[in-house]
């Protein structure tokens, strides 16, 4: 979602009337090489009357003495990158076929700060639910281990190794944390199947939905890997200290 508000602005060239064919392609090469375009759509000067006579269709008065002519052609160009925006209203500004570039800086600024916000928001909820995952599995293996301190020592002067005694609970936090990833990944992909429908009305033209089986068992694989992860890490830290 956040990819597809980043693309939404857009910066604007209008052309010289003695602009040529080359020189716009020479701009939009230019561009594409430099930066991150997601579109560059030209807009002849005919193209641009169609539109003004879809814009202005209930005023006719508007429309009488208006020609191909005295509208400019122009270069609507969006990139992937909110970022790249004023890198290319520069590179517009600096070409010679070019005569105007409008290009909103505030607005793209103040979009910028909103998607820098959101996106420190969810680095930091991500990273308050991995310490509030590792915390609980750090208690529940810290206390199951403690209640057997005698059978640790008893393994322990009959020569065990620590891998040995610490393993069983190594494994067992890994179980907790896959079984965790599996539930919860099977839930929230149920509920958004039901809810698919509904959420397509919601979010309109965005093209965030339906979501593809292969993205949901990338995130699958991905839950996998941190809960394998989280659970061997969490288990080997609760049990360290009685180990020792």
């Amino acid at each position: 979602m956040l990819r597809y508000f980043e693309s939404r602005p857009q910066v604007t060239a209008f052309f010289k009337d003695d602009a040529t064919t080359a020189q716009i392609d020479a701009l939009k090469a230019n561009l594409s090489s430099t930066t991150s375009l997601d579109s560059a759509k030209y807009i002849s000067k005919e193209d641009a009357l169609n539109i003004y006579r879809e814009q202005n269709h209930d005023n006719p008065l508007l429309l009488e003495m208006v020609t191909a002519d005295i509208l400019p052609a122009s270069l609507e160009v969006s990139t992937s990158n909110v970022k790249d925006l004023e890198l290319v209203a520069t590179i517009m500004q600096n070409d010679l076929s070019v005569e105007e570039v409008v290009f909103q800086k505030d607005v793209i600024d103040t979009l910028k700060k909103w998607l820098g916000g959101v996106r420190l928001a969810g680095a930091a909820l991500t990273l308050l639910l991995t310490l509030v995952s590792l915390s609980t599995i750090i208690v529940i293996i810290g206390l199951k281990f403690r209640n057997k301190k005698t059978e640790v020592y008893t393994l322990s002067l009959l020569g065990a190794t620590s891998w040995y005694i610490r393993s069983p609970y190594v494994f067992e936090a890994t179980l907790y944390s896959v079984v965790g990833g599996i539930v919860g990944w099977g839930v929230s992909y149920v509920t958004l199947l039901y809810l698919t429908p509904n959420l397509i009305g919601f979010f309109g033209e965005i093209p965030l939905l339906p979501v593809s089986p292969l993205i949901m068992l990338s995130v699958l694989g991905i839950e996998l890997l941190l809960g394998i992860v989280l659970g061997a890490v969490s288990s080997l830290l609760a049990t360290r200290r009685y180990v020792r």
